[in-house]
């Protein structure tokens, strides 16, 4: 990623903003900046481990969970562009990013009081205990997740512009501020599967639990609000203690506008792409389209799949859920060591291209051993002394192992992924 200069240069009739260089800033800002990251993955951890088990208690049915996790492609592809045309250019006294990153923050603890209290709100409003779907709760729980993963795209675009802000043209600065962001994902995915795989967090916040927020519930909602107090803490030493300068924008040649909207600028910058870089793109595409079947319902697939339960029936759903999260942590441990270590593994392999192919080849091979799993599963599955229809008993420690080692071994590509 270069960092974005801000000078005027003047062809023969136009006149046209590019960013100025600022000096790079020393290391320990750039650690503070990149630990925001540490707040917003927490939070995302959350989602991916017990989101989908979550909207599925509400009564919201199986298939229709991966429509509302539409929702972070979907402000991916537009929040970002627009966050990120409109900070370029913003010319508040307390820098361009400062500011996105403030509302990015405050939005998420917003969206995440939603989420954790939509069972609660929805009961309120007239839902019952006893029958499902809630759809009280389940309306309130929708757009609160919205509002997160709008608040979220909101929040990371700008971070990570900030980090090329303060890194100037010094690129191995600039890589190191990315490693040190992914880094600080894989804390905050380590704290958050950590906290999503324990079943009595609730008890750090009895009142939690209510008639209509279960033991489920309640450990989810208690993870929520220690979620909102990383973020802001994190958001808030970051932002006192970073400063920016006020951007002022350059006098506008008369008669021509000041630029063209973003998405035209977008379109600009994809035509004129050449066949490599539209390789690239192809995979870079289809490598998401892999992982985002796994990340939606990487617990669930535990826990239906590898340990053989039913959503509300018997234990052994909820034990499959927690050892995904478990398994969640192990993949962000790998991930965080990655990460600092990509740089050494990239030369041992020959460059960042030979990296990125191995890594992608390695990814396919995990996503396919997820189908060998699930059939080692079915056929090693037992069941007490009720026989077949009763809650089944742990696969063996084989299967669990299994599991368990891929998805530590996915965090080595989603390193990758996220660092280049």
């Amino acid at each position: 990623m270069e960092a974005p200069k801000h000078h005027l240069t003047k062809p023969s009739n136009s006149l046209e903003i590019q960013p100025s260089p600022p000096e790079a800033a020393p290391l320990r800002v750039l650690i503070m900046v990149a630990s925001i990251a540490a707040g917003v993955q927490f939070g995302w951890a959350l989602q991916l481990s017990l989101l989908t088990p979550y909207v599925q208690l509400l009564g919201i049915p199986h298939t229709w969970a991966a429509f509302i996790w539409l929702c972070g492609p979907i402000s991916g592809m537009l929040v970002q562009p627009i966050v990120g045309y409109h900070s370029d250019r913003c010319t508040s006294r307390f820098g361009r990013r400062r500011p996105f990153i403030a509302a990015g923050a405050v939005l998420v603890a917003i969206a995440v009081f939603l989420i954790g209290f939509a069972a609660d709100i929805g009961h309120l409003s007239g839902d019952t205990t006893t029958k499902t779907p809630k759809t009280r709760a389940i309306a309130v729980f929708v757009v609160g997740f919205w509002i997160l993963d709008v608040a979220n795209n909101m929040l990371q675009g700008p971070c990570r512009a900030l980090l090329a802000d303060l890194s100037g043209e010094n690129h191995k600065k600039t890589r190191t501020a990315n490693a040190f962001f992914s880094f600080f994902m894989a804390v905050g995915n380590v704290l958050g599967f950590a906290a999503g795989s324990y079943t009595h967090f609730y008890k750090i916040f009895p009142f939690s639990k209510t008639a209509a927020c279960d033991v489920y519930c309640a450990n989810l909602k208690s993870c929520f609000f220690v979620s909102i107090a990383l973020l802001i803490a994190l958001t808030t030493i970051a932002l006192s203690l970073v400063k920016e300068k006020q951007f002022e924008k350059p006098e506008e040649v008369p008669g021509k506008k000041a630029g063209v909207p973003f998405f035209g600028e977008i379109w600009g910058a994809l035509r004129e792409l050449k066949r490599p870089m539209w390789v690239l793109l192809l995979v870079t595409c289809l490598n998401w389209i892999a992982w985002f079947p796994f990340l939606l319902f990487d617990t669930d697939w535990m826990g239906r799949e590898v340990y053989g339960g039913k959503v509300g029936e018997g234990k052994m759903y909820d034990k499959g859920v927690r050892a995904g999260a478990l398994g969640l942590m192990l993949n962000s441990i790998v991930l965080g060591f990655m990460s600092l270590g990509i740089e050494f593994v990239a030369r041992m392999l020959g460059g960042v291209k030979r990296l990125w192919g191995v890594v992608n080849f390695l990814l396919a091979f995990c996503l396919g051993m997820t189908v060998l799993i699930t059939k080692l599963a079915e056929s090693t599955r037992r069941y007490g002394p009720g026989g077949p229809g009763t809650d089944p008993l742990p696969p063996p420690p084989g299967v669990q192992a299994g599991a368990l080692a891929l998805f530590a071994a996915l965090g080595i590509p989603q390193a990758v992924s996220f660092v280049h």
